[in-house]
């Protein structure tokens, strides 16, 4: 579709139709707390989309569970007393279509330890912990059990890279599916490398959070806190809103294909938004466009 075309057609929709991001797009606060990792204390880098490729020009590396972002401009660093609060341009919802029903993930720089290098079999799992809140209005805040934000599972940034590659992967991976929360880090240690990468079947892998056991049925705001005497200081790379697992093309889960889902795609067309790009080939254009109309409802 022509660029101007696409401008014309945006231009037409009603703002509630635009496409709003899956990550977190807002810094509410940030205490940085005691010692936290020096130069790690831009609290922007939890915005948007977690980090797929790390290292500069000098030391590249694509992230995977076994080399993980390490950049200043990557990371945000929690120190003891220390938080975080971030905030999403739309309500993350309650919705049981989502995979295994989690509806929010949160993505830290935890990484495995290879007990065959560089062959990539996770041995134990290093990880900085923080507490996780979340919250309908930044005011009442509900904690989050037993899932630490600086945890399981390790950012996969691809498919398809080896543990220790230095180039990008051809196959991003998908940072609004979670992995399956059966699965635990024991689950991993001492396996090979192709079944670790089939363990996270295309996820990125994160922490995923299910607000049904919480009560909620949405929220908009996540808090990440670090203990005041902790001995670690958890890093945090970003946060998802789960893409849910309806129909192909319902871009907003109204459980309908209408002109709002039009507006997200549109919005999208020309990136690789892994939600708008519904043939999976990497790049969000023609081909999605005609997938969507194709299914309209």
């Amino acid at each position: 579709m022509h660029r101007l075309a696409i401008v014309v057609l945006l231009a037409a929709l009603p703002v509630s139709a635009r496409a709003q991001s899956p990550f977190a797009t807002n810094v509410v606060g940030y205490a940085p707390g005691s010692s936290p990792a020096a130069g790690f204390t831009n609290a922007a880098s939890a915005l948007g989309e977690p980090t797929r490729f790390t290292g500069g020009p000098f030391f590249p590396q694509a992230v995977t569970p076994f080399q993980p972002a390490f950049m200043t401009n990557e990371l945000v660093s929690i120190g003891a007393g220390g938080e975080l609060v971030v905030a999403f341009d739309h309500d993350v919802l309650d919705d049981p279509r989502n995979p295994f029903g989690v509806d929010l993930i949160v993505f830290g720089n935890a990484f495995f330890g290879d007990a065959a290098y560089p062959t990539g079999m996770p041995s134990g799992l290093f990880a900085e912990g923080g507490q996780i809140a979340v919250s309908t209005d930044g005011v009442s805040w509900v904690t989050v059990p037993g899932i630490d934000a600086d945890g399981f599972a390790p950012t996969c940034g691809w498919i398809d890279a080896s543990p220790y590659a230095t180039v990008p992967g051809l196959e991003p991976s998908d940072f609004t599916r979670p992995i399956d929360p059966s699965i635990t880090p024991a689950s991993m240690i001492g396996r090979e490398w192709t079944a670790v990468r089939d363990m996270y079947d295309g996820s990125g892998g994160g922490a995923g959070i299910d607000l049904a056991p919480l009560g909620l049925a949405s929220i908009r705001f996540v808090r990440v806190r670090v203990p005041v005497g902790a001995m670690q200081s958890a890093e945090i790379d970003g946060f998802s809103d789960v893409a849910a697992a309806g129909m192909a093309g319902d871009l907003d889960g109204n459980g309908s294909i209408d002109g709002a889902d039009l507006g997200i795609l549109l919005s999208a067309f020309g990136t690789a938004e892994p939600s708008a790009d519904l043939d999976g080939d990497g790049s969000v254009d023609g081909g999605d466009l005609g997938a969507l109309l194709a299914a309209w409802s």
